[in-house]
């Protein structure tokens, strides 16, 4: 490959990550981005298994801890906000539903992206619009910016990711609906969680959400209910917000408080679950990491670990592939396939254990987790949560010492 020149199209933690891996390697690294500026703010997102190791060896963990939510864990309540059955942050090892090492998305991308700042460049408020291939290289259309070539563009620009729908086809060839849709935002609401993510479900699979945020007073709120996909415009806030209005009208607990905090929160955003499915995540010198090429959902919480995992794999086998970014990409499907299809299998219960559709099956959801740490419940969450660890990570010459920060430790 002559041209080392890479775009990475999308600064959340993926692609962020990997603008990291590849400066280490020489790269010089490009990033293009939507947003106007890093996404502050978002859910928190878990620091476990090998997405940890991944951190600590860019020296980055203690600021990673630095920067971690306090709570105490999840627990489920019924309409008067009793709770029903709760699973403490130190379960199983501190790897449980909710980890040890929570961190919002938005805290986690600054780290990163200030870890790679001045060395690599940002492109903000831009978006890739067409790619040109040749036997050279890339030619990229930008939204704004002038066209550019690149030896290689890397799509890590999420579920609806736009280097894959130039390069692979149409979202519906990619993605499996898992028909859940979800509104995050953030509020400042007093609701006595006392520490907790405190976890609503209603009939009709309606599911309601509450954790503390990083900064005082701050509450991450969610709100999902099951459908069949939906199509709406993903510019209109306002609509969407009517639209989660509708769904959840006459809902109990704290759902009328989160709605009416809704309509000010200053971050609020609606999508779909789904999970990316694809045979091979390169095509000619496009390359996908993180959700773009293999969302597993939030339901799985592993998310966080697949992106920042990939982005030190696809970088580690491109710096030793001698130039040949087609060794490197059969390498990184190699590494990766196993750990993906693994992080990939939904929970016991899937979208139906997250969201319920009857008040039976809510009972019966609640009666077994409170069973969680007894057989055989607790085998089948500790399978579950062990998969965030089943890579063995490689050592790859060329980005070792890549992490400054001595002292830092997993």
């Amino acid at each position: 490959m002559r041209n080392t020149d890479i775009l990475i199209s999308g600064a959340g933690i993926g692609g962020t990550a990997l603008a990291y891996w590849l400066r280490a390697a020489g790269f010089a690294v490009t990033v293009v981005e939507r947003a106007p500026e890093p996404r502050p703010g978002g859910q928190t997102v878990d620091l476990r298994g090998a997405g940890r190791t991944v951190i600590t060896r860019m020296g980055l963990m203690d600021r990673a801890r630095a920067l971690s939510v306090d709570q105490r864990g999840l627990a489920f309540v019924n309409g008067s906000g009793r709770i029903a059955a709760r699973m403490p942050a130190d379960s199983f090892g501190g790897e449980g539903i909710i980890s040890e090492i929570e961190i919002l998305r938005g805290d986690l991308a600054r780290l990163l992206y200030d870890a790679t700042v001045p060395e690599a460049e940002y492109l903000f408020d831009d978006t890739v619009t067409a790619l040109d291939e040749d036997d050279d290289g890339v030619t990229v259309t930008f939204e704004r910016a002038a066209p550019r070539r690149f030896g290689l563009v890397v799509g890590a620009d999420g579920l609806h990711s736009a280097v894959r729908a130039l390069a692979f086809g149409p979202e519906r060839d990619c993605v499996r609906p898992l028909n859940v849709h979800t509104a995050w935002f953030t509020i400042t609401e007093d609701l006595g969680l006392d520490g907790w993510m405190l976890m609503y479900n209603e009939p009709g699979g309606l599911v309601a959400s509450a954790r503390p945020g990083r900064l005082p007073g701050e509450i991450k709120a969610g709100l999902s209910f099951r459908s069949e996909p939906l199509t709406y415009d993903r510019r209109d806030v306002s609509a969407q917000q009517d639209l989660m209005a509708r769904r959840f009208a006459g809902a109990g607990w704290e759902v009328p408080r989160l709605l009416k905090a809704m309509r000010t929160a200053p971050d609020f955003f609606l999508d779909s679950m789904g999970q990316v499915h694809l045979d091979h995540w390169s095509r000619g010198r496009a390359v996908l990491v993180g959700d773009a090429g293999y969302c597993a959902t939030p339901l799985t919480g592993l998310g966080t670990s697949l992106a920042l995992v990939g982005a030190y794999v696809l970088a580690g086998e491109l710096a030793s592939a001698d130039g040949d970014h087609r060794i490197a990409f059969r390498k990184y499907d190699e590494v990766m396939r196993p750990y993906v299809s693994q992080a990939q299998e939904l929970p016991p219960g899937g979208a139906s254990g997250y969201a319920p559709s009857s008040a039976l099956a809510i009972a019966l959801r609640n009666l077994s987790m409170r069973a969680m740490n007894h057989w055989p419940m607790k085998n089948l969450l500790a399978a579950q949560f062990a998969k965030a660890g089943d890579i063995a990570l490689p050592e790859y010459g060329r980005l070792a010492g890549a992490g400054g920060g001595a002292g830092d430790r997993g």
